[in-house]
């Protein structure tokens, strides 16, 4: 399909609360393969409607090194966590930098998959940080606002801070 441009910190949109999706189109299947294409090219593990300028609550995970197990949720919203985890994390939308963030260790996640059926989507470790991460913006927030400390270029990132 295509690569679409990936909207950065300081474009409005990030902080926009996106709209639900009542059906499934074909402008909308074409948007979650673009959605794909688009996280997989900038070597994500998620992406969001928002990241791409559409106020749509549809988000694409794949945290797989292979790339093996896409999913996509519509109409996301956490139902469930457990446990806690911290660590580093960084997003398409803030390049080159990355923070520490404390999230929940298990996440289960109730959505529409791609056919509008209804999933309960479960995840653990670096899947439930970036189920979580995505929800996120669809509710217009980026991950910075929670870092704990401050915003470090990858480059000179130490996991031991």
């Amino acid at each position: 399909m295509a690569i679409r441009n990936i909207r950065v910190m300081g474009d409005e949109i990030l902080s926009k609360a996106c709209k639900p999706v009542r059906e499934m189109t074909e402008k909308n299947r074409e948007l979650i393969q673009d959605m794909f294409d688009t996280m997989y090219d900038a070597d994500g593990v998620g992406l969001a409607a928002p990241q791409v300028g559409i106020l749509k609550r549809i988000a694409v995970v794949d945290v797989t090194e292979d790339r093996s197990q896409p999913i996509v949720m519509i109409n996301p919203s956490v139902v469930y966590t457990e446990g806690e985890q911290r660590g580093s994390e960084g997003c398409l939308s803030v390049p080159e930098k990355v923070g520490i963030v404390t999230r929940p260790n298990i996440v289960h996640v109730k959505a529409l998959d791609k056919n509008m059926k209804s999933v309960t989507i479960k995840g653990e470790g670096l899947l439930a940080r970036a189920l979580i991460h995505e929800i996120e913006h669809l509710d217009g927030h980026l991950y910075v606002e929670k870092i704990e400390g401050r915003l470090y270029d990858v480059d000179e990132f130490d996991e031991d801070v």
